[in-house]
């Protein structure tokens, strides 16, 4: 199998830029099951990507549908050490705009139950996760926007809920008295895993609305959000060629050892069919 060190997780629009060739279909499977699809291997600004639908094709997945195991996983086995993600996000601020961009740097949860760890099975973990983004990649992220004249932000906390109802007025007002920043249903699991499965990860989190709190939009639609998405796709592609042609960097961030420390069960207590399952992501660590 080919390897891949970046992988892009986004809506299917993000491959359909003008400056990708050699591309090619990689279909897998996963102890976890399968990922929301294929995964589309091409070349962009000379460097070999992954992207991935999240929502699969056409869009058919709900965000407590996504199976985020496989899809991590599977970048896991293309060999990726680099995500970059885009998503939709409500505004939770006067100053973060429809358009806007925000690299986040943290995350509040609010979802509820959706599996979050490749751990279990007789095999206890627990990863440092204090700063959920690797920071590095998340700079490089910014950097690029700034070059492409986006009007991005750097820093702020996503608001993950469950979904797929937006917010209540009162949840919306209750998150900004918190002091969070944009909100959306789909992240936190993904930098969960990838943090787990040593790979850097960063958001692009594309504001879309302001949420309901806001007097103006005290209702968010479909139709609303699709529009800013659109309005902003070209933008969030140009972004994300630049931070490919700055990739790959060396990886002393602590996204690289994540692990080193976090696995408790000694090797000799663990199942070999859970060894065999984790091997891509535990294989340097337990024999």
């Amino acid at each position: 199998m080919e390897r891949v060190q970046i992988g892009i997780i986004g809506g299917s629009g993000l491959y359909d830029m003008a400056d990708v060739t050699d591309r090619k279909e990689v279909t897998l499977t996963t102890p976890f099951g399968d990922p929301s699809g294929p995964y589309v291997v091409c070349t962009l600004r000379g460097r070999r990507v992954a992207f991935l639908a999240r929502h699969g094709a056409g869009h058919r997945l709900l965000p407590s549908e996504l199976n985020f195991r496989a899809n991590i996983y599977g970048l896991k086995l293309l060999g990726v050490e680099f995500i970059l993600s885009a998503s939709a996000v409500g505004s939770l601020k006067e100053e973060y705009k429809p358009t806007d961009i925000v690299v986040p740097d943290q995350f509040f949860d609010r979802t509820k139950g959706r599996p979050s760890t490749f751990f279990g099975r007789g095999l206890a973990a627990h990863v440092g996760f204090a700063h959920p983004f690797c920071r590095p990649l998340s700079a490089l992220v910014y950097e690029s926007g700034k070059q492409v004249g986006a009007t991005i932000h750097k820093g702020g906390t996503y608001v993950c809920m469950e979904g797929p109802q937006f917010s209540t007025l009162a949840e919306s007002k209750l998150y900004r008295s918190w002091g969070m920043d944009i909100i959306g249903m789909t992240n936190l699991q993904e930098a969960k895993l990838a943090r787990e499965a040593e790979i850097c990860y960063s958001t692009l989190a594309l504001v879309t609305d302001y949420d309901c709190w806001h007097p103006d939009h005290d209702s968010v639609t479909v139709d609303m959000v699709i529009a800013t998405l659109t309005q902003n796709a070209k933008t969030a592609q140009a972004i994300i060629a630049g931070a490919v042609s700055s990739l790959p960097f060396e990886r002393t961030c602590e996204c690289a050892s994540a692990l080193k420390f976090a696995l408790i069960t000694r090797p000799d207590a663990m199942s070999a069919q859970v060894k065999q399952d984790l091997a891509p992501i535990i294989g340097k660590y337990v024999e």
